[in-house]
């Protein structure tokens, strides 16, 4: 039975297309910006993170772990060290834990699974005039379960949304593209240089993918994420305005402003964040 990694389902959510919606985040993406709104989802792995402000230091999760990826150390900080190399999720830490300081980040789930927690808010979707919409990481970087729950909902009535970067085969976006009502596209940065140093892939399949999309479908929004000092800048907010309204001059472009929450989640993963 088909099925996939998700590390989060949100329901009544209002910002990610129209109506009252519920958003399905898969897991896994090709790029790693260093802002991302969700670090949690770049990998496409499961994940073990750490909330400190939790911890009571009682060192259960230490003794549990098979792989010994865990160390208590009682003079630094976080005074749980995870060694992401040994760790390989298996979540006795997680079950040790009496406060649940330690949680995995992640699931997998059956398709049936996902739909269920979708349909429960079917009333809503046809009153707001909202539905489902498939966000990540990357959708895309699942394509057969991203298609599988993109074809149950059109089979449910549901209307579709996803967001996405448009970083995929050619292939992938055509599958897709008969099944989603609506298209949110971020476009990060234009200079190809600055998109491999800030994302690590250059923007050449994405730019290609959004003229073929925009030849294809007429429900699309471009959405800029405002990075201080990145992306924010009044040359790459022009160039990519511009670039969008050589496209489609009907196309709409929304500004998004920065999570300031972002940085509590690169430390709960043990990541670095580069952009404060």
């Amino acid at each position: 039975m088909m099925r996939g990694t998700v590390f989060d389902i949100k329901r009544f959510a209002v910002h990610d297309g129209p109506g009252i919606r519920t958003s399905v985040f898969l897991k896994g993406c090709p790029l790693s910006c260093c802002w991302c709104h969700n670090p949690e989802g770049i990998a496409s792995e499961i994940e073990i993170w750490y909330n400190e402000g939790r911890c009571i230091r009682c060192e259960r999760c230490v003794a549990v772990c098979p792989h010994q990826a865990l160390q208590a150390r009682p003079v630094e900080m976080p005074f749980i060290r995870i060694d992401r190399q040994r760790c390989q999720a298996h979540y006795a830490c997680c079950e040790a834990c009496p406060t649940r300081a330690l949680q995995p980040v992640g699931q997998e789930m059956l398709l049936p699974e996902v739909m269920a927690e979708i349909e429960k808010d079917q009333l809503f979707y046809d009153m707001s005039g909202g539905g489902m919409t498939l966000t990540g990481g990357e959708p895309l970087y699942q394509p057969e379960f991203c298609l599988a729950i993109l074809q149950s909902c059109k089979e449910c009535g549901i209307s579709t949304a996803m967001e996405t970067c448009l970083y995929a085969s050619q292939s992938i976006l055509d599958s897709v593209i008969p099944y989603v009502d609506h298209f949110l596209v971020d476009i990060k940065l234009w200079d190809t240089q600055m998109h491999r140093q800030y994302t690590g892939e250059d923007n050449t399949i994405i730019l290609e993918n959004f003229r073929y999309l925009a030849e294809r479908h007429t429900q699309i929004t471009v959405r800029i994420p405002l990075i201080k000092d990145m992306t924010d800048t009044p040359s790459n907010i022009e160039a990519i305005e511009h670039f969008v309204l050589s496209v489609n001059r009907n196309i709409p472009i929304e500004k998004l402003t920065y999570n300031p929450l972002t940085p509590s989640k690169y430390r709960k993963l043990g990541k670095e964040f580069l952009c404060s």
